[in-house]
């Protein structure tokens, strides 16, 4: 029989977990967003192969859906037609959303063994807070992240500015800045001094800055935010000041697709964007570059992000046990050390930090420590119920103080009261 057949470690696992696996082939349908950092649609082949051809009576159609927007959409439109995935990865902060249109199954009805608990209490605390609530687990984390400052050594060796040495605090930000900025002839900005991205997913990098000035955006019953709070009034006028008052940063809104180019071009000094795309950077900044945790206010602190594996419902269980099976596989610490050499994306178990390629790697290229450090102060991505509706009120509230057509607190206030006629039904 096929389970008795196949000897390899991954399939104890499984057996473990779930019992013997199917005689007959079990094939399996896997969603994964292509459009992130790194070389993640490479590495991500790669591996459900090797998965494959040690368990050759498992078959994974992986499915490359688009960025993490387009594979949330597909993925619950696939699902209410009857043809869900078995699994797939999504935004950690599309739990809710998934939980409330009934479309996943918790793993904890797969945590049978002190072997499966140990698996389970092995990811980083800042990650699984984004991954369970009301005492079950939804999530697995795998692709995940924190936004972290890069810096040009060579920009700032010529502003006389320690090449080695970033800004720690905001004040520190907006000084170096200033001698980052440069100008031609006309009076024309051709460097800035840092580059916030302000679309795509403006209200994680803004998270950090709220973070830093000590408050929480969102409760992590996931029914209450706190945009009107006087703490992230003050972050939201810092990050509009960094335009319209102290001229280090391009006025208006930052694209985020475009950042790391205007980074390697030498259009800013300075960029905040994913660890994600740490490799990137690294293969294509034609100079020598730093990478540092984000500058602190009143205290240190970033936003986790990034994709977490769900199992969706309307699937066999012996599927599901397949699909268990192949998340613990490639979440064990050999195949997370690749996936993070290819991508940037932070190993989210402490066990991958310590083998040896890990070890390696990080010994060559320090700057891949530096979000795996930075979870000391992170905090759960903001997540609610009906999260897509919620994050879009904040992030334009965000968008009408970045170009001046509200002030922050009377932009977020309005966001406030928007969505707490959203969430008011979930309390």
């Amino acid at each position: 029989m096929f389970a008795k057949a196949i000897k390899s470690a991954a399939l104890s696992a499984a057996v473990a977990i779930c019992g013997a696996l199917p005689a007959q082939a079990t094939d399996l349908q896997f969603y994964f967003p292509v459009a992130v950092g790194g070389g993640a649609a490479e590495t991500i082949e790669a591996l459900t192969k090797d998965y494959m051809a040690q368990n050759p009576g498992i078959s994974i159609d992986a499915v490359y859906a688009g960025s993490y927007q387009d594979t949330i959409a597909k993925v619950i439109t696939a699902a209410r037609g009857g043809n869900a995935p078995q699994l797939s990865v999504a935004l950690s902060v599309d739990m809710f959303t998934l939980i409330d249109e009934d479309l996943i199954v918790p793993f904890d009805d797969f945590i049978k063994t002190d072997e499966d608990r140990a698996w389970l209490a092995s990811f980083y605390p800042a990650f699984m807070e984004n991954s369970q609530t009301g005492g079950k687990t939804y999530g697995i984390p795998f692709q995940r992240s924190t936004p972290v400052l890069y810096w040009n050594k060579e920009a700032f060796a010529a502003a006389g500015l320690d090449p080695n040495t970033p800004p720690a605090t905001w004040e520190e930000m907006v000084e170096m800045g200033k001698k980052l900025v440069k100008k031609d002839e006309n009076g024309n900005v051709t460097q800035w001094g840092v580059r916030i991205p302000t679309s795509g997913f403006p209200y994680w990098l803004f998270q950090g800055l709220s973070t830093q000035n000590d408050v929480i955006l969102a409760n992590s019953e996931g029914n209450k935010t706190n945009f009107d709070d006087p703490k992230v009034v003050e972050a939201l006028e810092y990050l509009v000041s960094l335009s319209t008052e102290h001229g280090v940063m391009e006025p208006g809104i930052v694209e985020w697709g475009a950042t790391p180019k205007a980074f390697f071009e030498g259009q800013t000094a300075m960029m905040w964007t994913t660890t994600g795309n740490l490799t990137n950077v690294r293969k294509n900044a034609p100079f020598d570059f730093g990478v540092g945790m984000l500058p602190a206010n009143k205290r240190r602190g970033a936003p986790t992000g990034g994709g977490n594996f769900y199992l969706f419902k309307g699937t066999s269980q012996e599927q599901l046990a397949a699909a268990v099976d192949f998340i613990k596989w490639i979440t064990e610490p050999e195949q997370s050390a690749k996936w993070t050499m290819a991508t940037g994306y932070v190993a989210p178990r402490p066990a991958t930090w310590d083998t040896p390629t890990m070890q390696a790697y990080a010994a060559d290229f320090p700057a891949v420590l530096v979000a795996r450090d930075q979870l000391e102060f992170a905090v759960a991505e903001l997540s609610t119920y009906e999260n897509q509706r919620v994050t879009r009120i904040f992030n334009d509230a965000l968008a009408a103080a970045i170009t001046g057509q509200k002030d922050a607190a009377t932009a977020l206030a309005e966001a406030q009261a928007q969505a707490d006629a959203i969430l008011a039904a979930y309390r």
